[in-house]
Protein backbone atom coordinates (compact mmCIF):
# COMPACT_ATOMS: atom_id res chain seq x y z
CA UNK A 1 0.00 0.00 0.00
CA UNK A 2 3.03 2.32 0.15
CA UNK A 3 2.85 5.17 2.66
CA UNK A 4 0.52 4.88 5.67
CA UNK A 5 -3.15 5.51 5.03
CA UNK A 6 -3.13 8.50 7.41
CA UNK A 7 -0.55 10.24 5.18
CA UNK A 8 -2.25 9.36 1.92
CA UNK A 9 -5.55 10.95 2.89
CA UNK A 10 -4.07 13.88 4.82
CA UNK A 11 -6.16 17.00 4.08
CA UNK A 12 -4.69 19.57 1.69
CA UNK A 13 -7.04 22.43 2.61
CA UNK A 14 -8.54 23.81 5.80
CA UNK A 15 -12.03 22.77 4.69
CA UNK A 16 -10.90 19.13 4.53
CA UNK A 17 -9.63 19.09 8.13
CA UNK A 18 -11.91 17.00 10.34
CA UNK A 19 -13.25 18.69 13.45
CA UNK A 20 -11.55 21.74 15.03
CA UNK A 21 -14.37 24.02 13.87
CA UNK A 22 -13.73 26.31 16.84
CA UNK A 23 -10.30 27.00 15.34
CA UNK A 24 -10.80 26.57 11.61
CA UNK A 25 -14.43 27.45 10.98
CA UNK A 26 -15.29 30.52 8.92
CA UNK A 27 -14.40 33.68 10.80
CA UNK A 28 -12.44 31.88 13.52
CA UNK A 29 -9.15 33.40 14.64
CA UNK A 30 -6.74 30.69 13.51
CA UNK A 31 -8.37 30.39 10.09
CA UNK A 32 -8.25 34.16 9.63
CA UNK A 33 -4.55 34.20 10.54
CA UNK A 34 -3.78 31.43 8.06
CA UNK A 35 -5.79 33.03 5.25
CA UNK A 36 -4.07 36.39 5.82
CA UNK A 37 -0.73 34.84 4.87
CA UNK A 38 0.98 36.80 7.66
CA UNK A 39 1.86 33.90 9.91
CA UNK A 40 3.06 34.63 13.46
CA UNK A 41 4.79 32.12 15.71
CA UNK A 42 2.23 29.50 16.66
CA UNK A 43 2.02 26.77 19.28
CA UNK A 44 -0.52 23.99 18.78
CA UNK A 45 -1.29 21.72 21.70
CA UNK A 46 -3.66 18.85 22.19
CA UNK A 47 -3.78 15.04 22.09
CA UNK A 48 -2.23 12.96 19.32
CA UNK A 49 -4.03 12.48 16.03
CA UNK A 50 -6.25 15.59 16.08
CA UNK A 51 -4.78 17.55 13.16
CA UNK A 52 -1.89 19.62 14.56
CA UNK A 53 0.67 18.40 12.00
CA UNK A 54 -1.88 18.56 9.18
CA UNK A 55 -2.71 22.21 9.83
CA UNK A 56 1.00 23.08 10.09
CA UNK A 57 1.64 21.52 6.67
CA UNK A 58 -1.29 23.43 5.16
CA UNK A 59 0.16 26.67 6.55
CA UNK A 60 3.56 25.85 5.09
CA UNK A 61 2.02 25.30 1.67
CA UNK A 62 0.34 28.72 1.73
CA UNK A 63 3.03 31.04 3.09
CA UNK A 64 5.80 30.41 0.54
CA UNK A 65 8.55 30.00 3.11
CA UNK A 66 11.04 27.16 3.16
CA UNK A 67 9.62 24.43 5.36
CA UNK A 68 11.97 22.74 7.80
CA UNK A 69 10.84 19.96 10.07
CA UNK A 70 12.28 18.79 13.37
CA UNK A 71 11.00 16.29 15.86
CA UNK A 72 12.25 17.31 19.29
CA UNK A 73 12.36 13.71 20.49
CA UNK A 74 15.31 13.01 18.17
CA UNK A 75 16.64 16.43 17.09
CA UNK A 76 19.91 17.77 18.48
CA UNK A 77 21.47 21.21 18.83
CA UNK A 78 23.43 20.60 15.61
CA UNK A 79 20.13 20.04 13.76
CA UNK A 80 18.98 23.48 14.89
CA UNK A 81 22.25 25.04 13.74
CA UNK A 82 21.88 23.46 10.29
CA UNK A 83 18.52 25.20 9.90
CA UNK A 84 19.96 28.49 11.16
CA UNK A 85 22.74 28.23 8.55
CA UNK A 86 20.10 28.33 5.79
CA UNK A 87 18.90 31.79 6.81
CA UNK A 88 19.55 34.26 3.99
CA UNK A 89 20.27 31.63 1.34
CA UNK A 90 18.56 31.68 -2.04
CA UNK A 91 16.59 28.58 -1.10
CA UNK A 92 15.15 30.40 1.92
CA UNK A 93 14.81 33.86 0.40
CA UNK A 94 11.32 34.37 1.88
CA UNK A 95 12.35 33.06 5.27
CA UNK A 96 12.12 29.76 7.06
CA UNK A 97 9.06 28.13 8.56
CA UNK A 98 10.20 25.65 11.20
CA UNK A 99 7.71 23.03 12.24
CA UNK A 100 8.93 21.68 15.58
CA UNK A 101 7.00 18.63 16.67
CA UNK A 102 6.89 17.66 20.37
CA UNK A 103 8.61 20.88 21.50
CA UNK A 104 8.30 19.77 25.14
CA UNK A 105 11.31 17.48 24.57
CA UNK A 106 13.61 20.43 23.78
CA UNK A 107 15.52 21.57 26.83
CA UNK A 108 15.78 25.22 27.82
CA UNK A 109 19.12 25.73 26.06
CA UNK A 110 17.80 24.34 22.77
CA UNK A 111 14.74 26.56 22.97
CA UNK A 112 16.95 29.57 23.74
CA UNK A 113 19.02 28.96 20.59
CA UNK A 114 15.85 29.40 18.53
CA UNK A 115 14.71 32.45 20.45
CA UNK A 116 16.87 35.16 18.83
CA UNK A 117 15.99 33.98 15.32
CA UNK A 118 12.32 33.85 16.17
CA UNK A 119 12.52 37.31 17.67
CA UNK A 120 14.03 38.98 14.58
CA UNK A 121 11.74 37.11 12.18
CA UNK A 122 14.35 34.99 10.41
CA UNK A 123 12.49 31.88 11.56
CA UNK A 124 8.74 31.52 11.96
CA UNK A 125 8.03 28.80 14.47
CA UNK A 126 5.08 26.45 14.48
CA UNK A 127 5.47 24.12 17.43
CA UNK A 128 3.20 21.30 18.46
CA UNK A 129 2.96 19.49 21.77
CA UNK A 130 0.73 17.02 23.54
CA UNK A 131 1.58 18.75 26.83
CA UNK A 132 0.27 22.00 28.26
CA UNK A 133 2.75 24.52 26.78
CA UNK A 134 2.45 26.81 29.79
CA UNK A 135 4.28 24.11 31.78
CA UNK A 136 6.83 22.94 29.21
CA UNK A 137 7.67 25.75 26.79
CA UNK A 138 10.26 28.40 27.65
CA UNK A 139 8.45 31.56 28.74
CA UNK A 140 10.29 33.82 26.29
CA UNK A 141 9.11 31.68 23.35
CA UNK A 142 5.63 31.40 24.81
CA UNK A 143 5.31 35.18 25.09
CA UNK A 144 6.19 35.58 21.41
CA UNK A 145 3.71 32.97 20.19
CA UNK A 146 -0.02 32.52 19.81
CA UNK A 147 -1.27 29.35 21.48
CA UNK A 148 -4.16 27.30 20.10
CA UNK A 149 -5.64 24.21 21.71
CA UNK A 150 -6.74 21.34 19.47
CA UNK A 151 -9.48 19.13 20.89
CA UNK A 152 -10.17 15.42 20.49
CA UNK A 153 -12.50 14.71 17.57
CA UNK A 154 -16.01 13.41 18.12
CA UNK A 155 -17.20 10.05 16.81
CA UNK A 156 -19.05 11.47 13.78
CA UNK A 157 -15.99 13.46 12.64
CA UNK A 158 -13.82 10.35 12.79
CA UNK A 159 -16.45 8.23 11.06
CA UNK A 160 -16.49 10.73 8.20
CA UNK A 161 -12.71 10.43 7.85
CA UNK A 162 -12.90 6.63 7.86
CA UNK A 163 -15.53 6.57 5.14
CA UNK A 164 -13.41 8.92 3.03
CA UNK A 165 -10.41 6.65 3.59
CA UNK A 166 -12.33 3.65 2.26
CA UNK A 167 -13.30 5.65 -0.82
CA UNK A 168 -9.67 6.67 -1.40
CA UNK A 169 -8.46 3.06 -1.16
CA UNK A 170 -11.15 1.88 -3.57
CA UNK A 171 -10.21 4.57 -6.07
CA UNK A 172 -6.44 4.09 -5.78
CA UNK A 173 -6.49 0.30 -6.02
CA UNK A 174 -9.66 -0.18 -8.08
CA UNK A 175 -11.31 -2.22 -5.34
CA UNK A 176 -14.76 -2.40 -3.82
CA UNK A 177 -13.97 -2.62 -0.13
CA UNK A 178 -17.09 -2.44 2.03
CA UNK A 179 -17.57 -2.01 5.75
CA UNK A 180 -20.81 -1.63 7.65
CA UNK A 181 -21.68 1.76 9.12
CA UNK A 182 -22.01 0.15 12.55
CA UNK A 183 -18.44 -1.14 12.35
CA UNK A 184 -17.16 2.26 11.23
CA UNK A 185 -18.74 3.75 14.33
CA UNK A 186 -17.14 1.06 16.52
CA UNK A 187 -13.69 2.02 15.24
CA UNK A 188 -14.47 5.70 15.64
CA UNK A 189 -15.55 5.22 19.23
CA UNK A 190 -12.54 3.05 20.09
CA UNK A 191 -10.16 5.70 18.71
CA UNK A 192 -11.21 8.09 21.50
CA UNK A 193 -10.70 11.21 19.42
CA UNK A 194 -7.48 10.13 17.65
CA UNK A 195 -7.95 10.08 13.85
CA UNK A 196 -4.56 8.53 13.19
CA UNK A 197 -5.32 5.65 15.50
CA UNK A 198 -8.66 5.00 13.81
CA UNK A 199 -7.01 4.98 10.36
CA UNK A 200 -4.34 2.55 11.53
CA UNK A 201 -7.04 0.15 12.73
CA UNK A 202 -8.98 0.55 9.48
CA UNK A 203 -5.84 -0.11 7.44
CA UNK A 204 -5.28 -3.40 9.24
CA UNK A 205 -8.93 -4.31 8.59
CA UNK A 206 -8.42 -3.59 4.88
CA UNK A 207 -5.38 -5.88 4.83
CA UNK A 208 -7.57 -8.70 6.14
CA UNK A 209 -9.82 -8.40 3.05
CA UNK A 210 -7.05 -9.20 0.56
CA UNK A 211 -7.74 -12.92 0.68
CA UNK A 212 -11.49 -12.45 0.18
CA UNK A 213 -13.16 -12.17 -3.19
CA UNK A 214 -15.77 -9.69 -1.98
CA UNK A 215 -13.28 -7.34 -0.23
CA UNK A 216 -15.65 -7.07 2.72
CA UNK A 217 -14.44 -6.12 6.21
CA UNK A 218 -16.32 -8.38 8.62
CA UNK A 219 -17.71 -7.39 11.99
CA UNK A 220 -15.61 -10.19 13.49
CA UNK A 221 -12.51 -8.48 12.05
CA UNK A 222 -13.43 -5.27 13.83
CA UNK A 223 -14.03 -7.10 17.11
CA UNK A 224 -10.56 -8.64 16.93
CA UNK A 225 -9.01 -5.29 16.11
CA UNK A 226 -10.68 -3.58 19.02
CA UNK A 227 -9.91 -6.21 21.65
CA UNK A 228 -7.15 -4.89 23.86
CA UNK A 229 -7.25 -1.50 22.13
CA UNK A 230 -10.02 0.12 24.13
CA UNK A 231 -7.82 1.90 26.67
CA UNK A 232 -6.48 5.20 25.43
CA UNK A 233 -4.28 6.76 28.06
CA UNK A 234 -0.96 8.56 27.75
CA UNK A 235 0.84 8.54 31.08
CA UNK A 236 3.09 11.35 29.91
CA UNK A 237 0.47 13.57 28.27
CA UNK A 238 -2.29 15.96 29.30
CA UNK A 239 -4.79 13.10 29.49
CA UNK A 240 -2.78 11.70 32.39
CA UNK A 241 -3.50 14.85 34.37
CA UNK A 242 -7.13 14.98 33.22
CA UNK A 243 -7.86 11.49 34.53
CA UNK A 244 -6.12 11.85 37.88
CA UNK A 245 -7.73 15.28 38.30
CA UNK A 246 -11.18 13.81 37.70
CA UNK A 247 -10.29 10.94 40.05
CA UNK A 248 -9.52 13.21 42.99
CA UNK A 249 -12.35 15.64 42.25
CA UNK A 250 -14.83 12.76 42.21
CA UNK A 251 -13.67 11.60 45.65
CA UNK A 252 -13.77 15.20 46.91
CA UNK A 253 -17.26 15.57 45.44
CA UNK A 254 -18.45 12.44 47.30
CA UNK A 255 -19.35 10.55 44.11
CA UNK A 256 -18.17 6.95 44.70
CA UNK A 257 -19.33 5.76 41.26
CA UNK A 258 -17.29 8.33 39.36
CA UNK A 259 -14.32 7.83 41.69
CA UNK A 260 -14.34 4.07 41.06
CA UNK A 261 -14.62 4.64 37.30
CA UNK A 262 -11.54 6.88 37.22
CA UNK A 263 -9.68 4.46 39.50
CA UNK A 264 -10.45 1.76 36.95
CA UNK A 265 -9.11 4.00 34.15
CA UNK A 266 -5.85 4.47 36.04
CA UNK A 267 -5.46 0.79 36.87
CA UNK A 268 -6.37 -0.36 33.35
CA UNK A 269 -3.45 1.76 32.14
CA UNK A 270 -1.19 0.27 34.80
CA UNK A 271 -0.81 3.60 36.57
CA UNK A 272 -0.76 2.33 40.13
CA UNK A 273 1.50 5.15 41.47
CA UNK A 274 -0.93 7.92 40.45
CA UNK A 275 -3.90 6.02 41.87
CA UNK A 276 -2.15 5.64 45.23
CA UNK A 277 -0.68 9.13 45.43
CA UNK A 278 -3.92 10.99 44.74
CA UNK A 279 -5.81 8.74 47.12
CA UNK A 280 -3.41 9.66 49.93
CA UNK A 281 -3.63 13.34 49.02
CA UNK A 282 -7.43 13.29 48.99
CA UNK A 283 -7.65 11.58 52.38
CA UNK A 284 -5.59 14.39 53.90
CA UNK A 285 -6.78 17.35 51.85
CA UNK A 286 -10.49 16.66 51.45
CA UNK A 287 -11.51 14.41 54.36
CA UNK A 288 -8.93 15.54 56.84
CA UNK A 289 -10.16 16.50 60.30
CA UNK A 290 -13.75 15.49 59.58
CA UNK A 291 -12.56 11.87 59.91
CA UNK A 292 -8.83 11.87 60.77
CA UNK A 293 -8.82 8.11 61.36
CA UNK A 294 -9.13 7.70 57.59
CA UNK A 295 -5.49 8.70 57.06
CA UNK A 296 -3.89 5.53 58.52
CA UNK A 297 -6.64 3.42 56.95
CA UNK A 298 -5.90 4.76 53.47
CA UNK A 299 -2.15 4.46 54.08
CA UNK A 300 -2.64 0.79 54.96
CA UNK A 301 -4.69 0.23 51.78
CA UNK A 302 -2.00 1.89 49.65
CA UNK A 303 0.74 -0.17 51.31
CA UNK A 304 -1.26 -3.34 50.64
CA UNK A 305 -1.83 -2.37 47.01
CA UNK A 306 1.87 -1.77 46.44
CA UNK A 307 2.76 -5.02 48.21
CA UNK A 308 0.47 -7.25 46.12
CA UNK A 309 0.71 -5.28 42.85
CA UNK A 310 -1.74 -5.36 39.97
CA UNK A 311 -4.27 -6.81 39.34
CA UNK A 312 -4.95 -7.60 43.04
CA UNK A 313 -4.15 -4.00 44.04
CA UNK A 314 -7.55 -2.98 42.72
CA UNK A 315 -9.26 -4.49 45.80
CA UNK A 316 -7.66 -2.50 48.65
CA UNK A 317 -7.74 0.62 46.48
CA UNK A 318 -11.43 0.17 45.66
CA UNK A 319 -12.19 -0.13 49.38
CA UNK A 320 -10.19 3.00 50.18
CA UNK A 321 -11.58 5.06 47.29
CA UNK A 322 -15.18 4.31 48.24
CA UNK A 323 -14.39 5.07 51.89
CA UNK A 324 -12.85 8.45 50.97
CA UNK A 325 -15.70 9.31 48.58
CA UNK A 326 -18.39 8.53 51.17
CA UNK A 327 -16.60 10.01 54.20
CA UNK A 328 -17.54 13.42 55.64
CA UNK A 329 -15.38 16.20 54.21
CA UNK A 330 -13.33 19.03 55.65
CA UNK A 331 -10.61 21.15 54.07
CA UNK A 332 -10.00 23.25 57.17
CA UNK A 333 -6.42 22.01 57.59
CA UNK A 334 -5.77 22.58 53.88
CA UNK A 335 -7.01 26.16 54.10
CA UNK A 336 -5.01 26.81 57.26
CA UNK A 337 -1.66 25.71 55.80
CA UNK A 338 -2.33 27.53 52.51
CA UNK A 339 -3.06 30.76 54.42
CA UNK A 340 0.07 30.36 56.53
CA UNK A 341 2.26 29.61 53.49
CA UNK A 342 0.84 32.67 51.75
CA UNK A 343 2.00 34.87 54.63
CA UNK A 344 5.44 33.25 54.55
CA UNK A 345 5.71 33.92 50.81
CA UNK A 346 4.80 37.56 51.48
CA UNK A 347 7.93 37.82 53.62
CA UNK A 348 6.29 37.51 57.04
CA UNK A 349 9.11 35.38 58.41
CA UNK A 350 8.96 36.87 61.90
CA UNK A 351 10.68 35.87 65.14
CA UNK A 352 8.51 34.03 67.65
CA UNK A 353 7.76 35.75 70.98
CA UNK A 354 10.67 35.68 73.44
CA UNK A 355 8.92 33.26 75.80
CA UNK A 356 8.71 30.63 73.01
CA UNK A 357 12.33 30.90 71.93
CA UNK A 358 15.07 28.52 72.93
CA UNK A 359 16.74 29.64 76.16
CA UNK A 360 19.67 31.97 75.45
CA UNK A 361 21.21 35.21 76.72
CA UNK A 362 19.14 38.40 76.52
CA UNK A 363 20.99 41.41 75.15
CA UNK A 364 21.50 44.56 77.16
CA UNK A 365 18.89 46.35 75.03
CA UNK A 366 16.05 44.05 76.16
CA UNK A 367 14.03 45.69 78.93
CA UNK A 368 12.35 42.52 80.20
CA UNK A 369 14.86 39.74 80.58
CA UNK A 370 14.19 36.04 80.91
CA UNK A 371 12.02 33.67 78.92
CA UNK A 372 8.89 33.69 81.10
CA UNK A 373 7.36 30.74 79.28
CA UNK A 374 4.17 29.38 80.86
CA UNK A 375 4.10 25.56 80.86
CA UNK A 376 0.49 24.56 79.95
CA UNK A 377 0.57 21.26 81.86
CA UNK A 378 1.10 23.19 85.07
CA UNK A 379 -2.35 24.75 84.72
CA UNK A 380 -5.92 23.41 85.03
CA UNK A 381 -7.13 21.53 81.95
CA UNK A 382 -3.54 21.75 80.62
CA UNK A 383 -4.14 25.19 79.18
CA UNK A 384 -2.96 28.74 79.89
CA UNK A 385 -3.56 31.81 77.80
CA UNK A 386 -0.36 33.22 76.29
CA UNK A 387 0.80 34.61 72.95
CA UNK A 388 2.26 32.14 70.47
CA UNK A 389 2.31 34.00 67.13
CA UNK A 390 4.82 36.78 66.41
CA UNK A 391 3.72 40.26 67.51
CA UNK A 392 2.72 41.42 64.03
CA UNK A 393 0.51 38.36 63.60
CA UNK A 394 -0.74 37.87 67.14
CA UNK A 395 -4.43 38.22 66.20
CA UNK A 396 -4.20 36.24 62.94
CA UNK A 397 -6.56 33.28 62.45
CA UNK A 398 -5.36 30.60 60.05
CA UNK A 399 -7.52 27.71 61.20
CA UNK A 400 -11.31 27.81 61.31
CA UNK A 401 -13.14 24.79 62.73
CA UNK A 402 -15.00 22.89 60.03
CA UNK A 403 -18.75 22.41 60.23
CA UNK A 404 -18.50 18.63 60.61
CA UNK A 405 -19.33 16.75 63.81
CA UNK A 406 -15.74 15.88 64.69
CA UNK A 407 -14.34 19.41 64.52
CA UNK A 408 -17.39 20.92 66.15
CA UNK A 409 -16.87 18.64 69.16
CA UNK A 410 -13.31 19.93 69.49
CA UNK A 411 -14.53 23.50 69.08
CA UNK A 412 -17.08 23.05 71.83
CA UNK A 413 -14.40 21.64 74.14
CA UNK A 414 -11.94 24.48 73.56
CA UNK A 415 -14.61 27.17 73.74
CA UNK A 416 -15.35 26.00 77.27
CA UNK A 417 -11.69 25.75 78.28
CA UNK A 418 -10.58 29.06 76.81
CA UNK A 419 -13.44 31.03 78.32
Amino acid sequence: MGSPLADRIRPKTLDEVAGQKDLLGEGRVLRSIIESGNIPNLIFYGPSGVGKTTVAKIIAGRCGKKLCYLNATTASTSDIKQIVDEIGTLDAAKGILLYLDEIQYFNKKQQQILLSYIENGDITLIASTTENPFFYVYNAILSRSSVFEFKSLDVQDIAQVLNRAVSVINKEENKNITVQDEDILKIARAAAGDVRRSLNMLEIGIMLTESRADNRILSSDIEQLLSGNSVRYDREGDEHYDIISAYQKSMRGSDPDAAIYYLARLLAAGDLPSACRRLLVCANEDVGLAYPQIIPIVKAAVDTANAVGLPEARLPLANAVILVATAPKSNSAHDAIVAAMTDIEKGLTLSPPRHLQNKHFDGQEREIKGQHYLYPHSYPKHYVNQQYLPDKLKNKRYYEFGDNKNEQLFKEYWDKIKK
